[in-house]
């Protein structure tokens, strides 16, 4: 099954068609994938490929943005006029249209135009869009109802107004209407001269200005994912934030389950090496907003501090961070204490370690040590400082008096049950 111009079904359109045979192929064509889509082949559900090679002298159009001017459209529909082309005008909801006509017959008379909207007979649709196709008009004014299907190689300027109200899929795939031969096109996206537009409206407007690059439709969907969310993968919505476990440890709950379900459980024999160990230590652990002030810069530096894997790595990263942002303050330098602890407790098989002022609580992953030999070795040789209970915890009385001193235990202690499983 081929779907084209995916964005224009919905989720239970497609569900519906893939279940009128088993076990179909399908494959999906669109300029601008919905979020949903673009995230399921982000996160491995689906397969993707990214056409990006423009035909041979496409020339990228040339987008503005700016308030609603009328003697800049005026001056744009006549340059489109007398270089021979066409123009379409595009306005949001039909109610609109009368004012746009007002505006064509007080302000631009030396062009023709036409109007056609989604209300009209299909017939009258077609005989209109077939005039406008044999140049007996100059400017095709309608609603989006030319968003998708349209190829007119003389069409090369666009129109839109109010153009705060349009999407940022629907807004691409009205600019791809022109530029569609070797002729420049220009696109004018306008807004409302005395009134401000919202905040997520001005983020779209602005990012498709930027991207006015051919082939740019899948950084584009990257930015319609980021704004408006990815949408209920086992659902019909198709756009959404998941708000519940926030976005990030979604997509890793979400990876991990595709993995195990492509390995056939195989990624159950493993998952005990890749369990999260606890570690409580009553100290100050973070990145202080006084020594990284940019909240993104700060999560990215989580995120990094999160996937290193060994002492080698959290020293060079410690290293990075003082060459950047100065000596580390001593709740960082906590913070990747505390890192070096979980990885060695991980080699440990430690679940949860509770380090205090009197001294530390270790619980094992599944309350089982797997070299329980080696382990009572390691607690005859602390001599009366270890003491492992009967529930297969194992405590250790040491005076640790200040959260340094707890910190280095904690990272000694996990180092010494690391090395008996080594």
């Amino acid at each position: 099954m081929i779907v084209d111009e995916e964005q224009r079904f919905g989720v239970t359109h497609k569900e519906r068609l893939k279940s009128m045979k088993a076990d179909v192929h399908v494959l999906t064509l669109t300029a601008t994938p919905i979020p949903r889509t673009l995230q399921m082949a982000m996160s491995g559900l689906r397969e993707l490929s990214v056409i990006q090679t423009p035909p041979v002298d496409r020339l990228a159009v040339r987008t503005y943005v700016a308030p609603w001017d009328p003697v800049v459209i005026r001056e744009a529909l006549l340059r489109e006029h007398y270089r021979g082309g066409q123009s379409f005008f595009v306005v949001p909801r039909i109610k609109d249209l009368p004012d746009i006509e007002e505006f064509l017959r007080k302000d631009v008379p030396e062009v023709r135009y036409v109007v056609a909207h989604g209300q009209m007979a299909a017939t009258e649709v077609e005989e209109r869009m077939s005039a406008f196709y044999d140049k007996k008009f100059d400017i095709l004014l309608s609603t989006t109802i030319v968003e998708s299907g349209l190829d007119i190689p003389s069409a090369n300027t666009l129109i839109v107004h109010r153009a705060d109200r349009f999407g940022l899929a629907q807004l691409y795939q009205l600019r791809g209407r022109v530029g569609r031969s070797k002729t420049r096109a220009y696109a004018y996206l306008t807004t409302p001269p005395n009134r401000q537009v919202s905040e997520t409206a001005e983020k779209r407007l602005h990012i498709l200005q930027n991207l006015d690059t051919l082939g740019a439709g899948f950084q584009l969907a990257s930015h319609d994912l980021d704004i408006r969310g990815a949408g209920n993968l086992l659902g019909d919505e198709q756009s959404g934030h998941i708000k519940e476990v926030g976005f990030e440890l979604y997509q890793s709950m979400l990876e991990d389950a595709i993995l195990e379900a492509k390995a056939g459980g195989l990624a159950e024999a493993t998952r005990s090496r890749e369990f999260s160990p606890q570690i409580s230590v009553d100290a100050p652990i973070m990145i202080p907003e006084d020594y990284v002030p940019d909240l993104d810069l700060r999560m990215g530096l989580y995120r990094r501090m999160n996937e290193l894997e060994n002492k080698a790595e959290i020293e060079a990263f410690a290293a990075e961070m003082i060459d950047r942002f100065g000596p580390l303050p001593e709740a960082t330098g906590n913070l990747l204490k505390v890192i070096e602890t979980k990885l060695n407790a991980r080699k440990a098989c430690i679940a949860k370690l509770d380090v205090g002022p009197k001294g530390a609580l270790v619980s094992f992953f599944e309350d089982n040590f797997p070299d329980l030999p080696g382990l009572l070795g390691y607690v005859d040789r602390l001599k009366g400082t270890a003491k492992l209970r009967p529930d297969n915890k194992l405590v250790i009385s040491r005076a640790w008096p200040d959260a340094a001193a707890q910190l280095n235990g904690a990272v000694q202690l996990s180092k010494g049950l690391a090395k008996i499983l080594a």
